[in-house]
């Protein structure tokens, strides 16, 4: 069983507060720059926005998108674009994904989970594995979600496994945090259980 820790009711500045004291941790452990992975869809825009005035060098922070729908930078759809407008401000790197891309170890591995279990853009139907030999994968979900109906671009397992801290947001959802407490029991074969399955780090969870 994966070492998850349920953290409920948290504000969104609550949990910028807790992403705060991670980031400044590694920040102060390294004089190097600072790689984090970081969710799109609805849940952690907010929380970004009590996130990026903290006081951090965000010159020392890359900034990366767990996925992104395969649409140009200035499409509403694009989490690299609102990741842009969002972190660079402050000062941080934002990386775009593409499928050659190196990909670092991250600080921070920050994620969401569908209603589906699927993480990043890992959904069921194309069947993620803990031992992928890509860093990042181009796939089509199925079926298309209709909110965001493009093909994705997706860190795999492996990528988002090599990351010293990892936190889920899910949300005030019932539904989401019954399927992820089965998934951390091994209960079910999602892409999440995978994950969790395949987690040796603690892995902390605000719902």
């Amino acid at each position: 069983m994966a070492n998850v820790e349920m953290i409920d009711g948290a504000s969104a500045a609550q949990v910028a507060d807790w992403l705060e004291q991670q980031l400044k941790s590694a920040l102060s452990a390294s004089d190097k720059s600072q790689a984090i992975t970081v969710p799109g869809g609805s849940t952690p825009f907010p929380i970004m926005e009590q996130f990026v005035p903290r006081n951090l060098d965000w010159s020392r922070v890359i900034v990366w998108p767990g996925d992104d729908r395969v649409v140009p930078e200035d499409h509403e759809a694009s989490n690299t674009g609102k990741l842009r407008a969002i972190f660079e401000p402050v000062g941080a790197e934002v990386a775009a994904l593409t499928i050659m891309e190196k990909i670092p170890r991250f600080s921070l591995c920050w994620l969401g989970m569908g209603a589906d279990g699927h993480l990043a853009s890992l959904f069921p139907n194309t069947d993620p594995q803990v031992t992928a030999p890509q860093s990042v994968i181009r796939l089509t979900p199925d079926p298309l979600p209709p909110e965001a109906p493009f093909d994705r671009i997706s860190l795999t397992i492996p990528s988002l496994l090599a990351s010293d801290t990892i936190v889920f947001t899910l949300g005030e959802n019932p539904e989401k945090r019954r399927l992820f407490e089965a998934a951390a029991r091994g209960d079910n074969d999602l892409p999440i259980a995978r994950f969790l399955g395949a987690t040796d780090q603690k892995v902390t969870c605000f719902t």
